[in-house]
């Protein structure tokens, strides 16, 4: 199946289960892999046959800056929900949330989680 691949979306939100996470805030990074069959706006070459990757930006934008999560597994599920929910042409979607700045007593470059949905796993 084909896929809209986005990269390193990053916002700077309030999520996490220490109080100075939800008081001074920090980044979260998004990999999404969306999948869909990209045929027909290959062939049309018309916006309206595909899924338009400033769409899935700006949805998962929304969840990020408007809710809070104390975990990062349930922000992920959120997105992956709210996705598969509202964009009919998504099957699929791989989201995986870095943050990079989590609060632990270690030297890494993040820490990620990463989950894979369809579409039948909220719509029955």
């Amino acid at each position: 199946m084909d896929r809209i691949i986005l990269r390193d979306l990053a916002f700077f939100a309030y999520h996490g289960v220490y109080q100075e996470e939800a008081s001074l805030g920090q980044r979260f990074y998004f990999d999404l892999d969306c999948y869909t069959d990209l045929r027909p706006a290959g062939i049309s070459d018309d916006e309206n046959d595909t899924v338009r990757y400033d769409h899935i930006a700006k949805r998962v934008e929304n969840i990020v800056l408007n809710k809070r999560f104390n975990l990062i597994e349930a922000l992920a599920e959120a997105v992956a929900k709210d996705l598969l929910t509202n964009m009919d042409k998504l099957q699929k979607v791989r989201v995986r949330v870095r943050k990079p700045a989590a609060p632990i007593a270690a030297i890494v470059k993040d820490i990620a989680v990463e989950i894979k949905r369809t579409r039948k796993d909220y719509i029955k």
